[in-house]
Protein backbone atom coordinates (compact mmCIF):
# COMPACT_ATOMS: atom_id res chain seq x y z
CA UNK A 1 0.00 0.00 0.00
CA UNK A 2 1.52 3.02 -1.02
CA UNK A 3 0.65 6.95 -1.95
CA UNK A 4 2.33 9.47 -4.17
CA UNK A 5 1.92 12.12 -1.74
CA UNK A 6 3.59 10.34 0.86
CA UNK A 7 7.13 11.40 1.75
CA UNK A 8 7.89 7.99 2.94
CA UNK A 9 6.42 6.23 -0.41
CA UNK A 10 8.74 8.16 -2.66
CA UNK A 11 11.74 5.36 -2.71
CA UNK A 12 9.77 2.30 -2.16
CA UNK A 13 8.36 2.21 -5.76
CA UNK A 14 11.70 0.58 -7.19
CA UNK A 15 12.21 -1.77 -4.48
CA UNK A 16 8.82 -3.06 -5.45
CA UNK A 17 9.80 -3.62 -9.14
CA UNK A 18 13.26 -5.32 -7.75
CA UNK A 19 10.52 -8.00 -5.82
CA UNK A 20 8.49 -8.56 -8.68
CA UNK A 21 11.40 -9.92 -10.68
CA UNK A 22 11.66 -12.95 -8.22
CA UNK A 23 9.60 -15.63 -10.03
CA UNK A 24 8.21 -16.80 -6.59
CA UNK A 25 6.63 -13.39 -5.42
CA UNK A 26 3.46 -11.24 -7.21
CA UNK A 27 3.62 -7.96 -5.83
CA UNK A 28 0.54 -6.08 -6.27
CA UNK A 29 0.66 -2.45 -5.26
CA UNK A 30 -2.39 -0.81 -4.33
CA UNK A 31 -2.10 2.83 -4.10
CA UNK A 32 -3.86 4.89 -1.34
CA UNK A 33 -5.97 8.01 -1.29
CA UNK A 34 -6.01 9.59 2.68
CA UNK A 35 -3.13 11.46 1.63
CA UNK A 36 -4.48 13.64 -1.62
CA UNK A 37 -4.69 16.27 1.02
CA UNK A 38 -1.57 16.86 1.49
CA UNK A 39 -1.62 18.39 -2.16
CA UNK A 40 -1.58 15.76 -4.68
CA UNK A 41 -4.28 13.76 -5.96
CA UNK A 42 -2.29 10.29 -6.30
CA UNK A 43 -3.06 9.36 -10.22
CA UNK A 44 -3.91 5.88 -9.29
CA UNK A 45 -5.74 5.75 -5.96
CA UNK A 46 -9.24 4.47 -5.38
CA UNK A 47 -11.78 4.45 -2.83
CA UNK A 48 -11.67 0.91 -2.59
CA UNK A 49 -7.84 -0.08 -2.05
CA UNK A 50 -8.32 2.44 1.16
CA UNK A 51 -11.07 0.18 2.27
CA UNK A 52 -8.51 -3.47 1.51
CA UNK A 53 -6.24 -2.09 3.67
CA UNK A 54 -8.49 -0.98 6.51
CA UNK A 55 -9.50 -4.26 6.23
CA UNK A 56 -6.18 -5.79 6.63
CA UNK A 57 -5.62 -3.47 9.57
CA UNK A 58 -8.48 -5.02 11.42
CA UNK A 59 -7.44 -8.51 10.56
CA UNK A 60 -3.87 -8.22 11.75
CA UNK A 61 -5.07 -6.04 14.99
CA UNK A 62 -3.03 -3.23 13.92
CA UNK A 63 -3.03 0.47 15.65
CA UNK A 64 -3.68 2.26 12.01
CA UNK A 65 -2.98 3.13 8.79
CA UNK A 66 0.59 3.05 7.82
CA UNK A 67 1.98 3.54 4.34
CA UNK A 68 4.32 2.22 2.76
CA UNK A 69 2.89 -0.90 3.71
CA UNK A 70 3.93 -4.43 2.77
CA UNK A 71 0.99 -7.17 3.52
CA UNK A 72 2.22 -10.94 2.42
CA UNK A 73 -0.29 -13.63 1.70
CA UNK A 74 -2.62 -11.32 4.17
CA UNK A 75 -0.93 -13.09 7.27
CA UNK A 76 1.15 -10.90 8.42
CA UNK A 77 2.90 -7.20 7.31
CA UNK A 78 5.82 -5.25 7.49
CA UNK A 79 7.06 -1.38 6.75
CA UNK A 80 8.60 -1.13 3.07
CA UNK A 81 10.81 1.08 3.80
CA UNK A 82 12.56 -1.44 5.63
CA UNK A 83 13.23 -4.02 2.73
CA UNK A 84 15.08 -6.70 4.74
CA UNK A 85 11.67 -6.98 6.82
CA UNK A 86 9.63 -7.14 3.96
CA UNK A 87 12.26 -10.00 2.69
CA UNK A 88 12.55 -11.54 6.15
CA UNK A 89 8.24 -12.07 6.04
CA UNK A 90 8.28 -12.95 2.41
CA UNK A 91 10.45 -16.34 3.05
CA UNK A 92 9.19 -17.29 5.92
CA UNK A 93 5.20 -17.29 4.39
CA UNK A 94 7.01 -19.15 1.68
CA UNK A 95 7.72 -21.90 3.90
CA UNK A 96 4.10 -22.61 4.59
CA UNK A 97 2.74 -25.80 2.81
CA UNK A 98 0.29 -24.60 -0.22
CA UNK A 99 -3.07 -25.87 0.96
CA UNK A 100 -5.78 -24.15 -0.86
CA UNK A 101 -7.98 -24.97 -3.82
CA UNK A 102 -6.83 -25.58 -7.44
CA UNK A 103 -7.75 -22.51 -9.70
CA UNK A 104 -7.88 -22.32 -13.36
CA UNK A 105 -9.58 -19.35 -16.34
CA UNK A 106 -11.20 -21.25 -18.54
CA UNK A 107 -11.51 -18.23 -20.74
CA UNK A 108 -9.42 -15.53 -20.42
CA UNK A 109 -12.51 -13.02 -19.95
CA UNK A 110 -15.03 -15.30 -19.60
CA UNK A 111 -15.16 -18.08 -16.77
CA UNK A 112 -13.08 -19.12 -13.72
CA UNK A 113 -13.07 -22.52 -11.66
CA UNK A 114 -12.39 -22.76 -8.16
CA UNK A 115 -11.65 -26.77 -7.33
CA UNK A 116 -12.73 -28.13 -4.25
CA UNK A 117 -10.40 -28.11 -0.66
CA UNK A 118 -10.89 -27.43 2.67
CA UNK A 119 -12.70 -24.24 2.95
CA UNK A 120 -12.91 -22.02 6.14
CA UNK A 121 -15.50 -22.14 8.07
CA UNK A 122 -16.98 -19.19 7.07
CA UNK A 123 -15.68 -20.03 3.67
CA UNK A 124 -13.74 -17.60 1.39
CA UNK A 125 -13.97 -14.55 -0.89
CA UNK A 126 -12.85 -15.01 -4.83
CA UNK A 127 -11.74 -11.89 -5.93
CA UNK A 128 -10.54 -10.68 -9.32
CA UNK A 129 -7.22 -8.25 -9.49
CA UNK A 130 -6.31 -6.44 -13.14
CA UNK A 131 -2.98 -5.02 -12.86
CA UNK A 132 -0.42 -2.36 -14.82
CA UNK A 133 2.52 -4.78 -14.81
CA UNK A 134 4.93 -1.36 -16.21
CA UNK A 135 3.38 2.10 -16.06
CA UNK A 136 5.34 4.77 -16.69
CA UNK A 137 6.94 7.02 -13.65
CA UNK A 138 4.59 9.48 -12.34
CA UNK A 139 5.84 13.24 -12.36
CA UNK A 140 4.89 15.04 -8.83
CA UNK A 141 4.28 18.35 -9.07
CA UNK A 142 2.77 18.99 -5.44
CA UNK A 143 2.97 17.75 -1.92
CA UNK A 144 6.03 16.30 -0.43
CA UNK A 145 7.17 14.43 -3.37
CA UNK A 146 6.69 17.62 -5.67
CA UNK A 147 9.78 17.65 -8.28
CA UNK A 148 10.40 14.04 -8.51
CA UNK A 149 9.32 11.20 -10.61
CA UNK A 150 8.13 8.41 -9.01
CA UNK A 151 8.60 4.52 -10.11
CA UNK A 152 5.61 2.23 -9.71
CA UNK A 153 5.19 -1.64 -10.42
CA UNK A 154 2.51 -3.62 -10.78
CA UNK A 155 -0.29 -1.02 -10.20
CA UNK A 156 -3.48 -2.61 -9.42
CA UNK A 157 -6.14 -1.08 -11.35
CA UNK A 158 -9.50 -3.19 -10.75
CA UNK A 159 -10.47 -5.01 -7.58
CA UNK A 160 -13.55 -6.89 -7.86
CA UNK A 161 -15.18 -9.57 -5.89
CA UNK A 162 -16.53 -12.36 -7.54
CA UNK A 163 -18.25 -14.71 -5.33
CA UNK A 164 -17.75 -16.85 -2.43
CA UNK A 165 -15.97 -20.41 -2.23
CA UNK A 166 -17.32 -23.30 0.37
CA UNK A 167 -15.15 -25.94 -0.41
CA UNK A 168 -17.29 -27.39 -3.22
CA UNK A 169 -15.92 -26.89 -6.98
CA UNK A 170 -17.44 -23.42 -8.83
CA UNK A 171 -17.22 -21.61 -11.49
CA UNK A 172 -17.93 -18.08 -11.84
CA UNK A 173 -18.16 -15.28 -14.68
CA UNK A 174 -15.29 -12.73 -15.24
CA UNK A 175 -16.25 -9.34 -16.37
CA UNK A 176 -13.87 -8.12 -19.43
CA UNK A 177 -10.62 -6.29 -18.52
CA UNK A 178 -11.72 -2.02 -18.11
CA UNK A 179 -8.00 -1.29 -19.64
CA UNK A 180 -6.01 -2.90 -22.88
CA UNK A 181 -2.89 -4.42 -21.62
CA UNK A 182 -3.57 -5.71 -18.02
CA UNK A 183 -2.22 -8.46 -16.61
CA UNK A 184 -4.50 -10.84 -14.30
CA UNK A 185 -4.39 -12.79 -10.81
CA UNK A 186 -7.35 -14.42 -9.31
CA UNK A 187 -7.38 -14.66 -5.54
CA UNK A 188 -9.22 -17.02 -2.79
CA UNK A 189 -9.39 -15.06 0.61
CA UNK A 190 -10.61 -16.09 3.88
CA UNK A 191 -12.48 -13.67 6.34
CA UNK A 192 -9.10 -13.23 8.36
CA UNK A 193 -7.09 -12.19 5.16
CA UNK A 194 -5.49 -15.32 4.59
CA UNK A 195 -4.65 -15.58 1.04
CA UNK A 196 -5.25 -19.42 0.23
CA UNK A 197 -4.80 -19.52 -3.08
CA UNK A 198 -3.46 -17.02 -6.15
CA UNK A 199 -3.91 -17.89 -10.03
CA UNK A 200 -1.73 -15.52 -12.30
CA UNK A 201 -3.50 -14.96 -15.83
Amino acid sequence: FTAQGCAACADTGEFAADLATRPDVLVLTYPVDYWDYLGWRDTFAKPEFSDRQRAYQQALQLRGLYTPQAVIDGRREAMAVRPAEVIRAIDAEGERPASGPDVAVIDRTGELAVGAGRAPSDGADVWLIRYEPRPDPVRVRRGENRGRSLAHANVVRELVRLGRWTGRPVRMDMPAAEEEGLEGVVLVQAADGAILAAHRF
